[in-house]
């Protein structure tokens, strides 16, 4: 069974940076498109970045393009997020999520249900 668990989140200031971490098990990592999603109270989950399995094409939000950064280890079977210059918008639980291939050519997706494992969470809190 698969199971993905985030880390990293936690408290920063306006500007800073943190970087989550996303580790997988139960699953054949190479074999999965990984992506970033957040879901701020009150708000519906987000799409925020993807990364293909090869690590050779990313997807970002408009809103994060330029500041986070996704990035993947095969052999950790990790999948990081790298987030600088932080805003009090991207406070949010920020969830990883493992997306089968079905396809020879898949290309990234920014859509929520096309992805098959997800983690629990976590929290990244910026503070004004």
């Amino acid at each position: 069974q698969a199971h993905l668990v985030e880390s990293g989140g936690g408290l920063v200031q306006t500007g800073g940076s943190l970087r989550l971490s996303c580790a997988a098990s139960g699953l054949f990592f190479s074999s999965n498109d990984m992506g970033w999603f957040r879901q701020a109270p009150g708000k519906e989950r987000e799409f925020v970045a993807a990364i293909g399995r090869s690590a050779l094409a990313s997807l970002y939000a408009d809103s994060v393009r330029g500041r986070f950064t996704i990035s993947r280890d095969n052999a950790k079977a990790t999948v990081y997020l790298e987030m600088n210059s932080l805003k009090p918008e991207d406070t949010a639980v920020y969830y990883c999520a493992a997306r089968k291939r079905r396809a020879i050519i898949q290309p990234l997706t920014a859509g929520s249900e096309h992805y098959d494992n997800w983690g629990q969470g976590t929290q990244v809190t910026v503070s004004s």
